[in-house]
């Protein structure tokens, strides 16, 4: 963990434990959809710099609700439909952070940004280098990553690792209604570009949250789930597949420590590390393609600086290395399953 996320992390957490001392702190449960919502909605009250663009934000409440009630709010000035053209509504967003706004750019898949990638690698991650520290870029690009099922070749692709890969970008990739709220807020509120990404399967997903403001850091993981025999790193919706592994482990005796990295730029190194340390085991659950992976990145950071405590090769589950298919029987098997943690779990763990 850096100096910057450290500071975050003890900020964010005094938040929390005065909140606790004064007052009681209400929770509510909501969906995943209502937290981006919610945050995005927070900070617009908070910032009058701060507008929402993208396909069908405004008068369809969002292509999948994220941004209702929005429109009625802020009014079109603030929450702009855009024509389908991810390139030129990228570019205007860049242009308009470079110039004192904050946008929030809303992809409708990322799978989409593609069409924008030249705006988003070149302009907003390059500005505030390229200006010498003169010109920031407050920018906000998200929406849902990776596969949604029967959705095929071309919109089932997870741009995590490509994104990762670029100097001048964060990368958020949130699991969970309470980690997506937090992290949301501080992501607007950076001064530098932010790739934020979710998943059209999880927006349903409901979870906790707390009744008033909070924040969680940038480049903080969080351990899920405390455990002795093995660590499990995994980060957005795939690492519900862990959970499910966790529980038949246990029934079997296998304690596993689950890690959400919640961030892959930066990545928390630290906690994945301090972890290996203490089970001595390491399995990777990503749904990408294993070329490139962050899964590939945990696993050279940990042989790195964590090389004599481990008692077993590192495992890493990944999507098969094809385009994504849209047979659901060929699309089970090119997404990673339960059984397959199960496995590699057992494969570090010795046993049969």
């Amino acid at each position: 963990m850096n100096a910057e996320a450290q500071k975050g992390y003890v900020r964010s957490s005094l938040h929390l434990i005065f909140a606790a001392c004064y007052t009681s702190i209400t929770m509510k449960t909501i969906q995943f959809r209502e937290a981006v919502c919610e945050a995005m909605t927070e900070e617009m009250r908070r910032d009058e710099n701060i507008f929402l663009m993208g396909e069908e934000v405004a008068e369809y409440n969002g292509a999948y609700k994220a941004s209702k009630g929005m429109l009625d709010e802020f009014g079109p000035k603030r929450v702009l439909d855009t024509p389908i053209a991810e390139l030129g509504f990228a570019g205007i967003s860049v242009g308009a952070a470079m110039n004192g706004l904050r946008p929030i750019v809303e992809f409708m898949t990322f799978n989409f940004s593609m069409v924008a990638i030249d705006q988003i690698i070149n302009n907003a991650a390059k500005m505030k280098q390229m200006s010498g520290g003169q010109i920031n870029v407050p920018i906000v690009f998200r929406g849902p990553t990776a596969s949604a099922g029967q959705l095929a070749a071309t919109h089932s692709q997870a741009f995590e690792s490509w994104y990762a890969n670029c100097p001048g970008l964060k990368v958020v990739v949130p699991s969970n209604p309470y980690d997506c709220k937090g992290l949301l807020k501080s992501a607007i509120r950076d001064n530098d570009p932010v790739i934020f990404m979710e998943s059209e399967q999880m927006y349903g997903d409901k979870g906790e949250v707390p009744e008033g403001e909070y924040i969680l850091p940038i480049g903080v993981a969080d351990i899920k789930r405390k455990g002795t025999d093995v660590t499990i790193v995994s980060f957005g919706k795939i690492i519900k597949t862990a959970y499910e592994a966790a529980d038949l482990l246990a029934k079997e005796g296998i304690s596993c420590e689950i890690i959400d990295l919640r961030t892959v730029r930066p990545i928390d190194y630290d906690t994945v590390i301090e972890s290996v340390k203490k089970t001595n085991r390491l399995v990777c659950l990503e749904e990408a393609w294993p070329l490139g992976s962050i899964a590939t990145e945990i696993t050279y950071k940990v042989q790195s600086e964590a090389f004599d405590y481990l008692d077993a090769p590192v495992k890493r589950i990944t999507t098969t290395d094809t385009p994504a298919p849209y047979s659901p029987t060929l699309l089970k098997e090119f997404l990673p399953q339960v059984e397959e943690v199960v496995s590699a779990v057992k494969s570090v763990m010795y046993v049969k």
